[in-house]
């Protein structure tokens, strides 16, 4: 019989789905996998290894394994989706007001307005992973939230399978509404419901999928939001401005084979807006786009929403 457990994770939460016998075992195994991204690559930590690269002022950095993958897969992203996803955003994220882990920022902010400023772009950050070290420019602060949470999804339910291999059982991970499959899943599939707040119950109403291996991610603009004077912001930056991405989207969904592909995905959709549909279908990517005025689009092989 499958089972899940869920508790707090990156400022979220975590679900672990695995056959009830094996569960323990997953969810220790994924409890271990999200504090080690969050020790590496938490902004929001000043001991994190994040944070020491950011505060090198671009001497050369020496990396860990895990920072290393956690860079490529960033980089990786931004090359993917020209340079919609970028993790040189870390000072604009500064700039808009996203300072501090989102639960602790205060709902309300005096007026501050912003003007434009790109960001320096991806292209600056100088990884060179043979020799496990990394370079980024002096004032460039990196941001790896677009795709870290996201590897850890995939690294979580791997880990997560292996723990609880012996059994053959796959397992499913969620992180916030990041969601990754590893190993056999049950015989009618892993149903998860699509949220656009990934607060929500599991169990809750509204339309639900079926995936068997590999990930889907869901980015949005409707819940890490804040105000700043009258101007409402959110978390989803446009490395073009500088500032958070204005978009014909609020919440876009895409199915990938792993989870980091999906989020980088689903991230630059939001960014591209209105040439997001066209850049989706040319990759054969799966996706559900949700508008800003509630109109949905399924795409790419995307079933139609089917409520509970």
């Amino acid at each position: 019989m499958i089972a899940r457990s869920t508790f707090p994770a990156l400022g979220g939460e975590a679900t672990v789905a695995a056959e009830e016998r094996w569960l323990d075992l997953a969810r220790r195994a994924v409890e271990a996998e999200v504090r080690a991204i969050d020790e590496v690559c938490s902004r929001f930590r000043p001991d994190s290894e994040l944070s020491l690269l950011n505060g090198a002022a671009g001497r050369s950095f020496s990396a860990s394994p895990l920072l290393i993958q956690a860079l490529e897969a960033a980089l990786r992203a931004a090359r993917q989706t020209g340079g919609a996803v970028d993790p040189t955003v870390g000072g604009a994220m500064l700039r808009i007001g996203y300072d501090d882990d989102f639960e602790v920022l205060p709902e309300q902010r005096p007026a501050a307005p912003l003007r434009p400023l790109p960001v320096q772009g991806w292209r600056v950050v100088q990884l060179d992973s043979a020799r496990r070290t990394v370079k980024v420019p002096e004032g460039v602060s990196l941001d790896l939230g677009a795709t870290a949470k996201a590897l850890a999804a995939d690294r979580a339910a791997a880990a997560a399978y292996q723990a609880a291999g012996a059994g053959g059982t796959g397992v499913l991970v969620s992180l916030s509404g990041d969601l990754a499959a590893a190993g056999p899943s049950p015989s009618d599939g892993w149903t998860v419901l699509l949220a656009e707040d990934h607060r929500g119950a599991p169990d809750g109403a509204g339309p639900r999928i079926t995936i068997r291996s590999g990930g889907v991610a869901t980015s949005g603009t409707g819940v890490r939001r804040w105000r700043v004077g009258g101007e409402e912001r959110h978390h989803l930056v446009d490395p073009r401005t500088g500032l958070p991405a204005r978009s014909r989207w609020r919440t876009v969904s895409v199915a990938a084979a792993s989870c980091v592909d999906a989020n980088a995905a689903s991230t630059a959709a939001i960014v591209m807006s209105e040439s997001a549909e066209e850049w989706l279908l040319a990759r054969r990517l799966p996706a559900r786009l949700v508008g800003t005025s509630g109109e949905v689009r399924v795409i790419g092989g995307w079933p139609p929403d089917q409520p509970a």
